[in-house]
């Protein structure tokens, strides 16, 4: 029971996580690509909700940010000018879930801009860069993730289940997917593309690329339970009665992979989330102006932006959560799955 509820814990967990990221529209004030060159890595800007004469405020406001005198990126607040914060405000236009045309917005200020996260470079709003950034990088582990274990299965299935000399090729292979280093690769392969290529098709390669080179850890774990799965005495008995191959495959071994391939998920999605975040660090990824976790880290490699501006860190830490509950989730799934046993040869003779 209690596998089974920390199963639905972090389940939930996710859950909610995904749920505000891929509605980022209505949770971001701002378009991520909307530039303010006026407000230059504006720093966080703080919730109150008591002014200076101490009076409390049922509805958190903000103080507008102003230069500090002398400096030309330190900034403080303006305690004459508080702004009041509104929910559900209308805003710029944006499509729910990807289709639905909306303008509404969680939350917003009139007659100026919010920055609860501070800005980059170019004045943008890092909470709403984040939010969507979020649905590039998480996109990309899912279908990734999806991809290799596809292949996986598919691969994994084939040379348990036949084994001989197809087994013996096809995991030779995985050894060598397993061995390679796929960054170098990954460098290759950018040195043969057009110096400019657009977001969907950077996307796109990318997730292609860590599918098809991640698939050899799962194909060899579905390969293990196809071996076992086979001897097992309900198998022998349906193909005695004249089951064939794929109906073996489809109604009998197959569904006894499920728990592997839910676990190997719950893993790979994370490591592919990562994987995305590095290419489009060093370049390789998605490129501006679509944010993604990666590209949005890409400024830390200037040191005046790594020894100054704090908040630039911010989208290392928003991975943490999913990282934590994706793994989270990956050990209650193997605490709640049925550990399969092998039959001995004596024993299916």
């Amino acid at each position: 029971m209690s596998a089974r509820r920390s199963f639905a814990n972090w389940l939930i967990f996710l859950c909610v996580l995904h749920g505000i990221v891929f509605c980022a529209g209505f949770f971001a004030p701002y378009d991520p690509a909307e530039q303010d060159r006026t407000s230059p890595y504006l720093p966080p800007m703080r919730l109150h909700f008591l002014d200076m004469q101490r009076h409390l405020h049922l509805w958190p406001f903000v103080y507008s940010l102003k230069l500090r005198a002398g400096t030309f990126d330190q900034y403080e607040e303006d305690i004459s000018a508080p702004v009041a914060l509104r929910f559900f405000v209308k805003g710029a236009r944006y499509r729910l879930l990807g289709f639905l045309p909306c303008r509404l917005h969680a939350f917003g200020i009139e007659n100026g801009r919010i920055y609860l996260l501070g800005s980059d470079a170019y004045g943008r709003d890092q909470l709403s860069r984040i939010l969507y950034g979020g649905q590039v990088s998480l996109l990309a582990g899912l279908l990734g993730a999806g991809i290799t274990l596809l292949i996986g299965t598919f691969i994994g299935a084939l040379a348990g289940y036949y084994g001989g000399w197809r087994d013996e090729a096809l995991m030779r292979i995985a050894e060598l997917f397993l061995a390679l280093p796929w960054l170098y690769l990954l460098f290759a392969l950018r040195a043969f593309l057009p110096l400019a290529v657009g977001p969907l098709q950077a996307f796109f390669l990318i997730v292609i690329v860590i599918a098809t080179v991640g698939w050899a850890r799962p194909a060899r774990m579905v390969r293990g339970v196809v071996l076992s799965a086979k001897k097992r005495d309900f198998v022998r008995a349906a193909r005695g009665f004249g089951a064939t191959d794929p109906y073996l495959l489809r109604r009998h071994i197959l569904p006894a992979t499920s728990s592997v391939l839910l676990t190997q998920a719950a893993i790979l999605i994370p490591q592919y989330v990562l994987a995305e975040m590095t290419l489009s660090f060093l370049g390789l990824g998605v490129p501006e102006p679509m944010p993604s976790w990666g590209n949005l880290l890409s400024s830390l490699q200037q040191y005046s932006v790594l020894v100054s501006y704090w908040w630039m860190y911010l989208p290392a830490v928003v991975m943490v959560p999913f990282f934590l509950g994706y793994l989270g989730l990956a050990s209650s799934l193997h605490q709640r799955g049925q550990p399969y046993k092998m039959e001995s040869p004596a024993l299916g003779a």
